[in-house]
């Protein structure tokens, strides 16, 4: 059985490990089918055996709470499918210190650009930039020159690659 390595997770593979026992199951059955050793098993079932089911639980995480909770994580998250121009940005490019900009006067929450600039990786949204082309570009006249200016204007026609240095066939 495979199960996320998060707190929560191990807390339940904790608890089922010590169910399994009291249904009669051996250590070691145990220990193979959650994919844990023989050792946290016995373990999990000594702690529960001398301080009851709660000390299962998992703990609180070590270190400082996010600035942001889930809530306001989408939030966010939900103001970079829109254009910063909807904030009041002057140009079409999302920053990390825009962003930190807007969680600031949105949320009243202050955070790093560098930070803001790592959360954001860590959410799979990486920088993108506009797709930038001019504004004198006609695609209809490229075409037609292509079509009609370009084979008079080339001296010869293309001339095909000698058979010397195409690769060989594999014969299978």
């Amino acid at each position: 059985m495979r199960v996320p390595r998060t707190a929560e997770a191990l807390e339940y593979v904790r608890r089922i490990a010590v169910a399994r026992l009291d249904d009669g199951y051996e250590t070691r059955e145990v220990a193979e089918f959650l994919g844990v050793s023989v050792r946290s098993v016995q373990r999990w079932a000594q702690v529960r055996d001398c301080q009851g089911e709660s000390a299962l639980s998992c703990r609180p995480r070590p270190g400082r709470p996010p600035k942001l909770d889930d809530t306001q994580a989408a939030t966010v998250l939900s103001w970079l499918r829109r254009s910063p121009c909807d904030f009041g940005f002057v140009t079409q490019r999302w920053t990390a210190r825009r962003v930190a900009e807007l969680i600031a006067r949105e949320l009243g929450v202050q955070m790093n650009s560098r930070y803001v600039s790592d959360w954001l990786g860590r959410r799979s949204v990486t920088p993108q930039i506009p797709k930038s082309s001019a504004c004198e570009r006609d695609e209809g006249e490229i075409r037609w020159w292509v079509n009609r200016l370009w084979p008079r204007i080339k001296k010869k026609p293309a001339t095909p690659v000698p058979t010397s240095y195409l690769p060989m066939k594999a014969a299978f």
